[in-house]
């Protein structure tokens, strides 16, 4: 269908991991802060493979054989154990040369809602930084069903940036018009003032908040493929051309 076109499939908003095991269709997972928002930066720096993993064991099993591999993962936020970087799109870009580099990525929310997504026909994660892109995506696949899966704070509750994210999603698809500046300003003393805690800097780093908070930056989706041979979820970059 043309991107100008209103969307006409059935577009449901789901929460968790509930609603990721209840996906259907083409499937959004959506994590703003930050799983999705640092895959994308990390495939705008050219990285050869990014693989998100839900168990950290199996993280550190593929270290072990793969030694040149980056670890990036967390657990409520924290980075975990033995990895080499936490969850933070910031750090990563900054700290590290990332041209054909591997990362094997896992979190508490954005990777979860991956392997649970079991019924999709096509898995899509998502964030503000590439809505725009998913939805010119969905408009050129035209599936019968879209799922809009917000994965909140650890699996454990909605969280309003996942919530806007998929609204805005819909919004998009319907061709409807959504003011994103006058919610999104709201963050900073709601869903994102972890990032102006003082305390919390070295898990949540300022600059997070504002990379993940820029709408549209990115014109290629990441679309979440299972290689058989490997075991493994892949993250790959796909440009949308209009």
């Amino acid at each position: 269908m043309n991107n100008n076109e209103k969307f006409k499939g059935d577009i449901k908003i789901l929460q968790l991991l509930d609603g990721a095991k209840a996906a259907e269709g083409l499937t959004v997972i959506i994590d703003v802060f930050r799983c999705f928002t640092f895959e994308a930066f990390a495939l705008n720096e050219n990285v050869a493979h990014v693989y998100p993993v839900g168990s950290a064991e199996k993280c550190l099993e593929l270290k072990k054989t793969h030694p040149e591999f980056i670890l990036a993962g967390e657990r409520d936020g924290v980075k975990l154990p033995g990895f080499d970087t936490g969850n933070s799109p910031a750090d990563l870009v900054m700290k590290y040369q990332l041209d054909g580099k591997t990362i094997v990525h896992s979190t508490s929310s954005g990777v979860q809602g991956i392997e649970n997504a079991k019924n999709s026909t096509d898995i899509l994660g998502g964030s503000f930084v590439t809505a725009k892109a998913i939805a010119k995506y969905i408009k050129k696949k035209n599936p019968d069903k879209v799922s809009l899966v917000c994965m909140g704070w650890s699996c454990k509750r909605p969280t309003d940036e996942d919530t806007l994210c998929a609204e805005y999603i819909k919004s998009l698809l319907l061709d409807e018009e959504m003011d994103l500046n006058e919610r999104l300003v709201t963050f900073k003393d709601g869903c994102g003032k972890h990032f102006f805690d003082n305390k919390d800097k070295n898990s949540f780093p300022l600059p997070d908040f504002f990379m993940c908070l820029m709408p549209n930056i990115f014109d290629f989706v990441l679309k979440i493929e299972y290689d058989e041979n490997l075991q493994l979820y892949e993250t790959k970059k796909v440009n949308i051309y209009v």
